[in-house]
């Protein structure tokens, strides 16, 4: 039963595995985002009273 050797597929899923772990997150991490979080205008505004045309 060759699937159960285990000798060429364990190199394979290694490979992989560093290849996950060590390339790609530095290729994904280098993207950059146009989203930016930080706040434009820090001062708050006053509240306007609302018309209730009903009351």
């Amino acid at each position: 039963m060759p699937q159960l050797n285990p000798n060429p597929w364990f190199l394979i899923l290694l490979f992989t595995w560093i290849v996950f772990l060590t390339i790609l997150p530095n290729k994904i991490l280098n993207y950059s985002f146009s989203n930016d979080p930080a706040l434009k205008n820090i001062e708050k505004s006053e509240p306007s009273p609302w018309n209730w045309p009903w009351l």
